[in-house]
């Protein structure tokens, strides 16, 4: 049997990042959290904390605190059908999920909200490459994500949300600078592109559906969907942009697009593991709600 204080204090030093801010949030002394993950340790037979700064889980570690969130989900579950049961106050349980930054921007965060106003959870959001979220369930780090690949990942259920246009742009000034006479492969190869991150495709993948070939691009690396949009205003590059975080911007002109009527559509969908609890099944209700008004449907 698992002691649930030491799987706490886990699920703390991972979160939290340090021993020292674990034991704050635990309101225990660092000596008591680092003693606890010891004696884990020692039950388990391996190391689960990589001490560092952050501390990060071992790859166990990682699954245990996994264990540890589908617990808390659970107890809050089965505090609402038995309200007899003790418990202290109002505990808000946190809800680790994983969403692309372009979702988070535009239709997911509404739905975050509107869930989390009304139950007691601590949303607890990551932000990766849509083609990158499902990684984050398949190692316990989440317990849902939005996702551009289909198949489920194990033990999880996934469902279609609706597809994400993406409308290449840049400012006039920008395409009358480098895309005067035509947008090629020749003069793609010399426009400087906006990517997120290193794993951002979104980019490459339209240039080689538009030129049938891969172009290497010049590429400005910046993190944040509005960041996209303000650098691409200020003629620092061009780039695959959400068309509902643009819209009004082509539509007064201060955005155009490279080749009009060549979109890049992404289909998303929603996976979530199968042994959460039903708290997860509301966020779920409201998520599909939102993708459902603001994706397109296939």
């Amino acid at each position: 049997m698992l002691d649930y204080a030491s799987l706490a204090a886990l699920a703390a030093v991972v979160k939290e990042g340090s021993f020292e801010r674990a034991a704050r949030a635990l309101h225990v002394t660092p000596s008591a959290v680092s003693q606890r993950i010891r004696l884990l340790e020692e039950r388990i037979g391996c190391a689960l904390v990589v001490r560092g700064q952050p501390c990060l889980a071992t790859e166990t570690g990682r699954r245990l605190c996994q264990h540890v969130d589908r617990v808390r989900l659970l107890e809050h579950e089965l505090h609402g059908e038995v309200p007899s049961l003790e418990q202290d106050g109002n505990i808000r349980v946190p809800l680790p999920i994983a969403v692309n930054a372009d979702s988070l921007a535009t239709w997911f965060a509404p739905a975050a909200a509107t869930f989390a106003a009304n139950a007691l959870v601590l949303m607890d959001v990551a932000v990766d490459n849509e083609d990158h979220t499902a990684e984050w369930l398949r190692s316990g780090r989440v317990l849902a994500a939005v996702t551009g690949t289909a198949r489920p990942a194990s033990g999880c259920n996934s469902q279609p949300l609706g597809t994400m246009r993406y409308l290449a742009a840049a400012s006039p000034a920008f395409v009358q600078r480098y895309f005067a006479k035509n947008v090629g492969a020749s003069s793609l190869a010399l426009a400087p592109s906006l990517v997120f991150n290193s794993k951002d495709e979104l980019q490459s993948r339209w240039v080689r559906r538009l030129c049938r070939r891969h172009v290497e691009l010049p590429r400005h690396t910046l993190p944040s969907s509005q960041a996209f949009v303000a650098a691409a205003l200020a003629g620092m590059g061009w780039g695959l942009h959400p068309q509902s975080l643009i819209q009004h911007h082509l539509k007064d002109g201060s955005l155009v697009e490279l080749v009009p009527n060549a979109p890049l559509d992404v289909p998303l969908y929603w996976q979530q593991a199968r042994a959460a609890s039903s708290l997860l099944e509301g966020l779920t209700r409201e998520v599909l709600a939102a993708a459902g008004a603001s994706l397109l449907r296939r």
